[in-house]
């Protein structure tokens, strides 16, 4: 029991949101949608890399959302995904895909993605469950290797709830930036958060004060 113990107070599970895209720099929701990366997006990735590398993780289980935004984030981050997980996918945002939250407080008023009908879409109960599900997969490899789940940004707040065992209108308190990482891990036997969006370094853009 002891070694057990031992071994997950070194498991981590660690959380990597997809660099910027066209879509996120104008904060829109983006579920279904297959952007790219833009070019600071790639940087953010790249940086993120760095990020792990600190880490030092152990032979690491790599998983990807299907989408190419977060494909591509793993591979410029140096990883190598073992499996693309449909379940990674970020939430269905229906029929408020491609809009922002001021435009869709204009018909619904105080309106959030974690308190809020999402017509056409995923419902909370149903993200719920692929966080789950997620989850649920990880939990046996920790003992031996970390695992590294590369995603979105409210999918991966909803992991990070389910984690802590919140409900996931929770996931509103763990804002992501784009190419941020966060650590979720163990203290004793007690889920818990250990790092949260860290980012790495991007270079200076063209044109800024020295």
């Amino acid at each position: 029991m002891m070694g057990a113990m031992s071994a997950l107070d070194e498991a981590r599970l660690v959380l990597l949101r997809h660099g910027e895209t066209p879509w996120s720099t104008l904060h829109k929701h983006t579920g279904r949608t297959d952007l790219p990366l833009t070019p600071l997006g790639e940087h953010q990735a790249a940086a993120a890399g760095r990020v792990l590398g600190g880490l030092a993780l152990r032979t690491p289980l790599v998983l990807t959302s299907p989408r190419r935004r977060a494909i591509h984030t793993a591979e410029l981050a140096g990883l190598t995904p073992d499996d693309v997980d449909d379940d990674l996918a970020e939430w269905d945002y229906g029929d408020y895909e491609g809009r922002t939250t001021e435009e869709i407080r204009q018909t619904v008023p105080d309106w959030t993605i974690w308190t809020g009908a999402v017509p056409g879409g995923e419902s909370a109960a149903r993200v719920t469950a692929r966080a789950d599900a997620v989850l649920a997969r990880a939990l046996p490899v920790l003992p031996e290797r970390d695992v590294v789940l590369v995603g979105h940004g409210h999918f991966s707040r909803a992991l990070i709830a389910r984690w802590n065992e919140f409900p996931i209108v929770e996931g509103r308190r763990f804002a992501m930036a784009t190419g941020g990482v966060s650590v979720l891990g163990f203290d004793r036997d007690v889920r818990t958060l250990l790092a949260h969006n860290l980012v790495g370094s991007t270079p200076e853009p063209e044109g800024a004060p020295a």
